[in-house]
């Protein structure tokens, strides 16, 4: 029995907890000290705001103390190579090939690639080795996402003081985002539960964020830093888009152990007709991309689409082998109630800031623009999920079902409707 529990907070810390705050304390110092004059009164508040709250997530997963230091050492170190010249990014070797903003981001889509063959290596081989090197590449993944988006925040303003901000503002920097959130959060999942063998199902929502990610990298030029547009030059975008993706990512984490968890289910079934809206619906997944382009289908994602659907039928034609090996319909049920729960209170916070933000910029709260009308769809879908798991029992086929339902509405909601209606919020280009 663990008898800490009934102590203060002060008293179950650990050395190694408060010197984790007292670096955190005097990072955030410094960044005070030496970019003060680009910061106003609310972003210095966020600033120092965020020294408790990483330093309780660091007591809460003592891993995040390591991924904290390792990824501020590295963005440091990219920072003091790049001095005051973003030419610098070509010339010196840690930069090219390691540390600036795109050689990292780079590196995380290759890393998460890894993770990804690795986790199912692991899982249809029982092999262990396999399935730790899945977790490792996606702990580096992570980091290496985290220098990037980091190191890319200080090119925007070498690039002029004017351009400068924080790297959650297109759609290449939130995929990359919600990458890192969604594995993050599976990574504390996969520890907390100890099973490894959902990093397969989870990696593939990764790893489809990662190829558009390259897509939208070689083909469109992405990746290039640009001016803000007026109405994202607002401190509530700091804000509003951090807790929006925490809420896709958890979405997107539950829908994948939703599939799991129906895979596992249909292990023993050897009709196809029962395993075809499952089929559908993993394929509808992988259709999601070709909303894309309005018209027209570029051959690329034809192709896209064409691996997903093969992917999708080749689980389901193993799930006799897969089904076994993966975790009770108890956990499943539990690790994908947690997710919905964790992503729900993100995006109503997410919802409320965005109002706020919409008051602040529009002198509204709310006009039923397309995506402010999506975002309350998506809303209701995982508020009446939760209602009917809290009040009715909800469990088993039909959340695991609802769940991948889920995530095809939040899709539309985030990309669809920026593609297909117009409105405040169509800020995305392809």
């Amino acid at each position: 029995m663990d008898l800490t529990i009934n102590l203060p907070w002060y008293r179950r810390w650990q050395g190694r907890d408060w010197l984790f705050a007292l670096v955190l304390l005097c990072g955030a110092a410094f960044a005070e000290q030496r970019y003060h004059s680009y910061m106003d009164s609310y972003e210095q508040i966020i600033l120092f705001a965020c020294v408790p709250a990483f330093a309780w997530l660091g007591y809460a997963w003592r891993r995040l103390q390591g991924l904290f230091l390792t990824v501020a050492g590295a963005a440091i170190l990219a920072v003091t190579l790049y001095g005051h010249s973003l030419s610098q990014a070509e010339q010196v070797f840690g930069l090219k090939y390691f540390l600036s903003s795109q050689s990292a981001i780079l590196w995380m889509c290759a890393l998460f690639y890894g993770a990804l063959v690795s986790y199912w290596l692991g899982l249809l081989t029982h092999g262990p080795t396999a399935s730790w090197l899945g977790t490792l590449l996606s702990w580096l993944a992570v980091g290496m996402g985290w220098i990037g988006l980091l190191v890319r925040w200080y090119e925007s303003y070498l690039i002029s003081p004017d351009v400068g901000h924080i790297p959650v503002s297109n759609l290449y920097e939130v995929f990359v985002l919600f990458s890192l959130i969604t594995a993050l959060f599976y990574l504390y999942y996969e520890e907390r539960y100890a099973t490894r063998s959902l990093g397969g199902f989870v990696l593939l929502i990764i790893c489809s964020a990662v190829t558009f990610l390259l897509w939208y990298t070689f083909d469109r030029g992405a990746h290039e830093i640009q001016p803000l547009v007026p109405a994202l030059q607002s401190w509530w975008m700091k804000l509003h888009v951090p807790a929006n993706f925490i809420g896709y990512g958890t979405f997107s984490l539950a829908a994948m152990v939703g599939f799991a968890y129906l895979v596992k289910q249909h292990s023993q079934t050897t009709s196809w007709v029962k395993l075809l809206p499952l089929f559908i619906l993993g394929a509808l997944l992988g259709a999601e991309p070709l909303i894309f382009r309005k018209s027209g289908l570029p051959s690329y994602w034809a192709a896209y689409f064409a691996i997903s659907a093969i992917l999708v039928g080749a689980i389901l034609l193993a799930r006799r082998r897969i089904g076994p090996l993966l975790p009770e319909f108890a956990v499943l049920d539990d690790w994908m109630y947690k997710a919905i729960a964790v992503g729900f209170a993100f995006f109503t916070v997410a919802t409320i800031l965005g109002a706020l933000w919409a008051a602040d910029a529009w002198g509204t709260y709310w006009q039923w623009d397309p995506k402010e009308t999506w975002a309350l769809i998506v809303w209701l879908n995982y508020a009446a999920w939760l209602h009917l798991r809290l009040m009715k029992g909800l469990r088993g086929t039909l959340a695991a079902y609802w769940a991948l339902v889920g995530l095809l509405v939040t899709g539309f909601a985030f990309l669809g409707v920026n593609m297909f209606l117009s409105g405040l919020h169509s800020y995305g280009n392809l």
